[in-house]
């Protein structure tokens, strides 16, 4: 798929399907750069509702070699993670309302 076709509905319905599968948030970020948690940065899941600890951890590997923290490149790559957990819906939502006000325009 090339970046300057346009989004069938079937590609909108997968992703759909794809976050609706994923665990439902708010996702918080957690990163080592920005506030020292003592450990490895993560994305704690729906911290106000969780019974215990609820959260992912993903691991950053150069040459074979993992990279220890703080790594503010992964901590980049968890803020858009958490980020896409509450965008992508929006984005959906609005590629299909821009698509109806097309349609009621006859376009």
């Amino acid at each position: 798929m090339s970046m300057n076709e346009a989004l069938t509905d079937t590609e909108l319905d997968a992703m759909e399907r794809r976050i609706a599968g994923a665990t439902s948030g708010p996702w918080v970020p957690l990163l080592e750069t920005r506030w020292g948690t003592g450990g490895a940065s993560c994305i704690q899941v729906d911290p106000d509702v969780a019974e215990q600890d609820d959260e992912m951890y993903l691991r950053r590997f150069i040459g074979g070699q993992e990279v220890l923290g703080p790594d503010r490149q992964l901590d980049a790559d968890l803020d858009f993670i958490v980020a896409a957990r509450e965008d992508m819906p929006r984005l959906i939502a609005e590629v299909r309302r821009l698509r109806m006000l097309l349609v009621a325009q006859g376009v």
